[in-house]
This record gives C-alpha cells, sequence and structure tokens, in this order.
C-alpha cells in the first residue's frame, strides 16, 4: 500500500480510500471480515457518513469488538439535507451530527470529516466555528467540504484566516475516467465533479494548492469495475444502480470504457485497475474511494497501485 498526508490527520493515509456505503453497511449486517481484510491489505482509511444509514454503526460495532480503533483513520460526514430536501446547515445540525457519529462509530475522536454538501446562500461562519471548537478539543483532526466548489473553499479559508480559524484542509468531490455528465442524485443542493471540460480551472486549483482530494464514484458507480461492457451499454443496468446510471451512462463514457479495455488488454491488468491508475497520474493529490464486498477483491483493487500509465496512454484514454 502506498500512503500519503493530509494536515490535521496524524497517521499516514492510504492511497486508497475504502468506502463504506455499501449495502451490507448500509443495512447493518456484520462485515467484520471485510473490515478486517481490508485493514490487513494496508488500506486503513474508512469512508462513511451520517446519512448512509447504519454504515457508522456497523463500523462503530467492528471498531469495539476488534479492537483495531489505533489502526483505522475515520472518515465521516454530516450536514446532508433531510430525506425530505429540507436544509440542515446550522451549527445545532452539525453538533447533533457529530454527536451521533461518535456514539454509533463508538470513538472519542474522527480523524476526517467531511461536510456533506454545502448551502452556498447560508451562513458558514457558525459551522466554521464549531469545527474549530471540536478540533482544538481533538475531537476532530482534518475537516473540509464534499460536494464544495474550490471557489467555495477558498471563500471560508479566507474567512478562516481572517478570523484566526482553521479552514479547509481536504475535499471530497467527484473524480475519475468518467464525466458526470448529469447529477446521480439532483436536489437543490447538487453534487460537485472535477471531470469534463468545463471543470479544467477546478483541476488546475487542485493542482496548485495541493490539497487532498476523496474522490467519489471514482469508477463511475460501477462503469468501470469490468462488470460493464463497452460494447453492451444495454447491460449497464446490470452493475449500475439508477444514480449511477443517471449520472455516468452517456456514450462519452463508453467510449472511454472501450478504449480503457483495449488498454488494460495490452497492459495485463484490469479495467478497474488502469482506471484507477489513471486517477493517480492526473497531477493532484488524489485518494480514490473504492468498495467491494468481496474480501478476494482487495488485492485487485491494490494492484491498481503498481499500474503505470503514461501521459501518452493518459491521453488516449481520456480523449482518444
Amino acid at each position: 500500500m502506498k500512503y500519503g498526508h493530509m494536515e490535521g490527520v496524524e497517521r499516514p493515509v492510504s492511497r486508497l480510500i475504502f468506502g463504506c456505503a455499501g449495502k451490507g453497511f448500509q443495512t447493518g449486517q456484520r462485515m467484520d471480515d471485510l473490515l478486517n481484510a481490508v485493514l490487513d491489505t494496508g488500506i486503513n482509511t474508512l469512508d462513511t457518513a451520517r446519512v448512509y444509514k447504519q454504515s457508522e454503526e456497523t463500523i462503530g460495532r467492528w471498531l469495539e469488538d476488534s479492537g483495531r480503533r489505533e489502526e483505522a483513520v475515520l472518515l465521516t460526514k454530516g450536514c446532508h439535507p433531510s430525506h425530505e430536501g429540507e436544509d440542515r446547515f446550522t451549527a445545532s445540525d452539525l453538533v447533533s451530527d457529530l454527536e451521533q457519529s461518535f456514539e454509533l462509530l463508538r470513538t472519542d475522536y474522527i480523524d476526517i470529516y467531511l461536510l456533506h454538501r454545502d448551502y452556498p446562500d447560508m451562513d458558514f461562519m457558525p459551522i466554521l466555528e464549531v469545527l474549530n471548537e471540536y478540533h482544538k478539543k481533538g475531537r476532530i483532526g482534518a475537516f473540509g467540504g464534499s460536494n464544495w466548489t474550490h471557489e467555495r473553499i477558498e471563500a471560508v479559508n479566507r474567512a478562516a484566516e481572517a478570523a484566526g480559524m482553521r479552514g479547509f484542509t481536504v475535499s471530497s468531490p467527484h473524480f475519475g475516467l468518467a464525466d458526470q455528465v448529469k447529477d446521480p442524485y439532483g436536489g437543490k443542493r447538487g453534487c460537485v465533479t472535477l471531470t469534463g471540460e468545463g471543470n479544467q480551472e477546478a483541476r488546475d486549483w487542485y493542482r496548485r494548492t495541493g490539497m487532498p482530494v476523496a474522490a467519489y464514484a471514482s469508477l463511475a458507480g460501477g462503469l468501470f469495475s469490468g462488470k460493464v461492457r463497452g460494447e453492451e451499454p444495454e447491460r449497464a443496468p446490470e452493475a449500475m444502480n439508477r444514480y449511477a446510471l443517471h449520472g455516468y451512462a452517456y456514450p462519452v463514457n463508453f467510449e472511454r470504457l472501450k478504449r480503457c479495455e483495449i488498454l488494460a488488454k495490452r497492459k495485463g491488468c484490469t479495467v478497474a485497475q488502469l482506471a484507477t491508475a489513471w486517477m493517480l497520474v492526473q497531477g493532484m493529490d488524489v485518494y480514490p474511494i473504492i468498495g467491494t464486498s468481496r474480501p478476494e477483491s482487495l488485492s485487485e483493487n491494490i494492484g491498481a497501485l503498481e499500474v503505470k500509465v503514461s501521459e501518452e496512454e493518459s491521453r488516449f484514454l481520456k480523449n482518444g
């Protein structure tokens, strides 16, 4: 495993982050064998959220029973809109989510805490004050935003500096070989992606600042998992849920999948490995969030870190 550093996190952060939003986690199944296998492979960072149903509870039960809290880097998120679409971006909303996360994860500190959506028309200073208070108490390490634009992150950090407070040091937008053509989830407080020609400025900002990117839907919700064939787009629903289909199942991405299949065959690796390796040579400090329900698949995921992608191959995969 390879590791990076995120400001505010004491431990090294595994270059691959394990996503805990799968069905088994959300329905509260015992995921002990899988989680133990994750740590055993060297992936030490787990991604969850207050809105992922029983995921935090599933992880917390395992952490308590296994005694492996000190080996894990926990990333969770709060202040997601309610299921009815109501805004939740007050200091009391944040405190409520934080305290529930501590209780369910059965821990007294969280390594990385993210605000799950941005609310550009609402005052972020009370939220920033709460995050700084919990950081000073040692309850949270790094904090930042999930689905926040780079312009909004800059605004937060300018305000934080002016007020003598700590700002955002990590971000979690969508990023991957597939363009996020449409917002997978919709709603007033939408998703943010770094893909597509219109987001070149955002990618340049991340390259310039070096802010870590915990990239969700890195394999486009299963499109680049190896379970979908570029020549058979009609079979995509067999491997992708309706949100992923809405966000990523478009001709531009099936063409990239075809090229990925060609190059993966030449290089003797899987499509998923190549798509992940592509992310790591884009000049940004990227930590792809990956997921599987099968412990035996973890070694394949980690194999992506050994796949070399040249500049020419990178351009071929993206543009042909």
